[in-house]
């Protein structure tokens, strides 16, 4: 007899085959059947950003860090590429942590369906915005996040509690937080730190985000990347080189790591994300200035 468990890998599966035959059916129409291929920079970038996102870093930041400090890919099209090529990595994650993580199931299934509509609502929005208006956002949504990765490495966060899992007015307000956070992963902010502060706040053991915010990212990025492949607001070859540099780097950080001595890395994330949300605002507000002075010329 099945259980919860094996149900939701079921769906989980489901889920990782209606992106693929998304993304694939995209792929040969925008190239007449030969996918582009990625340069070994990509795949590079795929492996060390989901090497360290899988031990809890997170790789939304440290991704469009790299994306920007090499001019890879349009800041336009950052948060498109984010989702659509972290997914399979991130699917991955999910499987192995679900499987090895006790948390209770409606708990988790439910917070994963708020995360799963957010980013649908979300991708939508982001997917049709303009090249100031997601450097605004993205620039934003990297300072949050660098500050929760600043909050993380002085101790200021929430500690948590013992609880596997919510019930009343905490899981209410687990399921409104995680479809705020749902959203936001269509900007790019990535889900794992905001998400880790929220299941602390709430009493619920720390350990047990791993298989919420893995398994909710792994749900809803299938989602929002349909959204963006639809509206053909990414970069191919940066996106199937993150998908397959992510998966060995998934394994090995999983499997063989395990755990790093990480708050040096931190450190340095926090730094360069700050740096590439400067940036980010900044581009914005020339785009400004030269629109302005264009209507004024």
């Amino acid at each position: 007899m099945l259980t919860i468990k094996s149900w939701l890998f079921i769906a989980l599966g489901g889920f990782a085959a209606f992106y693929l035959i998304t993304w694939l059916s995209a792929i040969r129409r925008k190239s007449g059947g030969e996918p582009a291929a990625p340069g070994p920079i990509h795949a590079g970038i795929g492996f060390v950003t989901n090497f360290f996102d899988t031990l809890g870093i997170g790789s939304f930041a440290t991704t469009t860090s790299f994306f920007r400090l090499w001019k890879l890919v349009k800041d336009e099209v950052i948060p498109g590429t984010l989702n659509v090529g972290h997914t399979l990595p991130t699917i991955t994650q999910a499987f192995i942590y679900i499987a090895v993580v006790e948390v209770d199931m409606l708990t988790l299934i439910l917070l994963i369906a708020a995360s799963v509509l957010g980013t649908w609502l979300g991708a939508g929005v982001v997917a049709g915005w303009s090249r100031r208006n997601v450097q605004i956002g993205m620039g934003a949504a990297l300072l949050v996040a660098a500050t929760l990765m600043l909050m993380s490495q002085l101790g200021i966060a929430a500690a948590g509690g013992v609880d596997l899992g919510l019930s009343g007015t905490r899981l209410a307000l687990g399921i409104a937080g995680n479809f705020m956070l749902g959203a936001l992963m269509s900007l790019g902010i990535g889900l794992y730190g905001p998400c880790l502060i929220l299941i602390s706040l709430l009493g619920m053991n720390p350990t047990t985000a791993f298989p919420i915010m893995m398994g909710s990212c792994a749900f809803l990025m299938p989602v929002g990347s349909a959204r963006f492949i639809q509206k053909k607001s990414y970069d191919l070859r940066a996106a199937i080189g993150l998908a397959i540099g992510g998966i060995p780097a998934v394994l090995i950080a999983a499997f063989i790591v395990k755990s790093l001595p990480l708050s040096y890395v931190r450190w340095l994330v926090v730094v360069v994300v700050v740096y590439t949300a400067v940036s980010m605002l900044r581009s914005a507000m020339m785009e400004r200035q030269a629109a302005v002075a264009k209507q004024e010329a």
